[in-house]
């Protein structure tokens, strides 16, 4: 009998322990339930985006010619070479062609003997037409045939003009002459060299260097950007402790679909020589929006797989809205999206503040 009277008492006290524990447990969960945690915001506000960037680019010569023999021959002479600075004009090389020369004088007695027939049927025809002036002295017949005869050889010493003339341009082409002033960069013959094949190396390679042009892939972000005061700053491997001004002129206005950017081309003054066309150079450029648009703290933006958000707290309730960013400017990103200036963002934002919760905003200093 005590035996089961000690039992019955444990049982007791076993119960009481449970049902304490349980209540104890459901006030504390009643307490989380009635919870609302507070979070830092910020009023998302207007801002100009600015941005530097440092792009490669490769700088180019302001013309570049290849020069090459319009007609076949030997060169005789040359007058420039590798790195020889020429002017306008200035006679590079001379070819050889004695056929041509030949030519030209036989066509020059071609004229000279359509010019005697010409001036032969010209007196005949108006000693005939001052004939005809008397009455049944020519037939009309006769007088047509003299006439056409006359205007026949007028033609014919024409285009004997205008072959010898157009052969004597040819045999201008015999000196091959620099079209601009600049450098010669490439020499691919020697004297005696034969020319003028169409499949050739070009004879010389001119470049004009007082002014480089630069060309640079702009990413597509930041093409409709306003340049800053429309210059970049350049530097060059050969040149590292050296800085170039280079001037926006031009841009392409068409987005590579493999590279996905628009090529821009600047101009740098190079009088002295300095830099060197076909050379890489490393360029800042420093970019802003022509108006003012949403940034944000890096913080306040989240980036998963499937979606860009920022989080939004209205009516103490948050809601994930979706973004497109823009400039990133280190610890401030700019946004695209269905926001608006005075919205309030939570400032440090992420997966697990999830849409719908009801939160106490705080505002961040």
């Amino acid at each position: 009998m005590k035996y089961f009277i000690g039992a019955v008492l444990l049982v007791a006290v076993v119960l009481a322990c449970n049902n304490q524990s349980t209540v104890t447990t459901k006030r504390e969960e009643t307490g989380k339930a009635g919870k609302t945690d507070s979070v830092k915001v910020f009023l998302l506000g207007l801002d100009s985006a600015q941005k530097q960037i440092s792009l490669p680019g490769e700088l180019l010569p302001n013309e570049n010619a290849q020069l090459r023999a319009k007609v076949q021959g030997y060169i005789r002479k040359l007058n420039a070479d590798i790195g020889s600075k020429v002017h306008r004009g200035q006679v590079l090389a001379l070819i050889d062609a004695p056929e041509i020369n030949s030519r030209v004088l036989e066509l020059n007695e071609k004229v000279k003997a359509a010019q005697s027939r010409y001036l032969s049927s010209k007196d005949y025809f108006e000693r005939i037409n001052t004939a005809s002036q008397s009455d049944g002295v020519i037939a009309p017949s006769e007088m047509q045939r003299v006439k056409n005869q006359m205007i026949a050889d007028s033609s014919e010493y024409n285009a004997a003009l205008f072959a010898a003339s157009s052969y004597r341009q040819i045999g201008n082409y015999l000196a091959i002459v620099a079209p601009y002033n600049g450098v010669i960069t490439k020499r691919n013959i020697v004297v005696g060299s034969f020319v003028g094949n169409a499949n050739e190396k070009p004879l010389f390679e001119l470049e004009d260097n007082s002014m480089l042009r630069l060309q640079v892939a702009v990413p597509e972000i930041y093409t409709g950007a306003v340049l800053i005061n429309n210059f970049g700053d350049l530097t060059t491997r050969s040149l590292p402790d050296k800085k170039f001004k280079a001037k926006l002129v031009r841009k392409a206005g068409s987005i590579d679909e493999a590279t996905r950017s628009e090529v821009w081309e600047f101009e740098v003054p190079n009088a002295n020589k300095e830099l060197k066309a076909g050379s890489y150079a490393d360029v800042k450029l420093r970019f802003l929006r022509s108006e003012q648009s949403l940034v944000v703290p890096v913080s306040a933006v989240v980036t998963t797989l499937e979606r860009k958000f920022v989080i939004k707290v209205s009516n103490n309730t948050t809601q994930w809205v979706d973004v497109r960013p823009g400039f990133n400017m280190g610890d401030k990103q700019e946004v695209f999206g269905e926001l608006h200036a005075g919205d309030t963002l939570v400032t440090k934002a992420n997966e697990e503040l999830k849409a719908g919760t009801k939160v106490i905003a705080k505002i961040s200093k």
